[in-house]
Order: structure tokens, then sequence, then C-alpha cells
């Protein structure tokens, strides 16, 4: 038994030409790759740039400065050996005023 016309409500179908499609879709494909070539051709390059930030500026000279600063190796261990052991104490008062200064100096406000 044979079956005829499902799922097509009762309108016959023509078949697909494949030799058709293909020649449709080659012909829109070499147009598109024309279309980009013009646009390509048409636009000059863009140059890219960056700009930074005064903030930005003041922030990579401090990182250069620091990346410049003497560092006392030998206090540094020392340190390293006082937190480890447990024998290194803060005095809160004496960080917090440094801090603070600090950020004055950084910011320029005056508290």
């Amino acid at each position: 038994m044979a079956i005829n016309n499902v799922n097509n409500n009762g309108v016959h179908k023509t078949p697909l030409d494949n030799a058709k499609l293909n020649n449709q879709q080659n012909a829109n494909q070499a147009a598109a790759q024309q279309q980009t070539a013009k646009g390509a051709a048409a636009t000059a390059p863009r140059q890219d740039s960056v700009s930074l930030t005064q903030s930005a500026q003041q922030l990579n000279q401090v990182q250069k400065k620091s990346n410049e600063a003497p560092v006392n190796e030998e206090r540094v261990e020392k340190l390293k050996k006082a937190v480890q052991s447990g024998d290194y104490s803060i005095d809160p008062q004496a960080l917090a005023s440094k801090i603070a200064r600090l950020e004055a100096e950084v910011f320029g406000s005056n508290s």
C-alpha cells in the first residue's frame, strides 16, 4: 500500500532541482563576496588609540616608583620570621596614623 501526499494538505509540491538550488546559492555567495570586497576597499583601516585618565597616570607613576625603590632584604627576612613565629606586634594607633598620612599624600586631602 502506497502513502502519497502526507502532510501537504492536498497541495502538490514540486521536487527540488538540486542543480538550480546550487547555482542560486553560488550566485548569492559570489554577490556577498563582491559586496564585502567593495566595502573593505572603500574603508580605510582604523587606528586604535588609548588615553589614560589623570588618576590612571598617577597610579602608573606610583607603580614605577615602587618598582625602582630599594628593598632592604635583611629587614624583610627579619619581619617574615617575626610574623611566622607570632612575635610581630602591631600598634593600631600608629598604623592608623600612617595610613591617614599616606592617603593625604596620595589623594591630596587635609585629613
